[in-house]
């Protein structure tokens, strides 16, 4: 098992930074094969949706809505995962969740941090 633990949200303007960080620990294994981690987010009355996912050869993948604003990172011996937030807009707002894709010989398995409240005002 592999917990996964969110931290940097908060209360922010129209045009600010925020930079979620989120840390994964357990398993030694099951960390070792996790393959992809990644942001989704889900604001109120809408899907959970990808912002962004990198790979453990650092391969990124971006919403359309956040290129060029935010960047995702990670640093492989510390197991965590960063999405640095640029320019956040009040559209911004929402749950950000850190998921974790541990490849395994049935499929991927996905785990899921408790979320991190992400709000903009305009």
């Amino acid at each position: 098992q592999v917990q996964l633990v969110e931290s940097g949200g908060g209360l922010v303007q129209a045009g600010g930074t925020l930079r979620l960080s989120c840390a994964a620990s357990g398993n030694i294994f099951s960390i070792n094969d996790i393959s992809a981690m990644g942001w989704y987010r889900q604001a109120p009355g809408k899907q959970r949706e990808l912002v962004a996912a990198i790979t453990r050869g650092r391969v990124t993948n971006y919403a359309d809505s956040v290129k060029g604003r935010f960047t995702i990172s990670r640093d492989n011996a510390k197991n965590t995962v960063y999405l640095q937030m640029n320019n956040l807009k009040a559209e911004d707002t929402a749950v950000y969740y850190c998921n974790a894709k541990e490849s395994t010989g049935f499929g991927p398995k996905d785990y899921w941090g408790k979320g991190t409240l992400v709000t903009v005002s305009s």
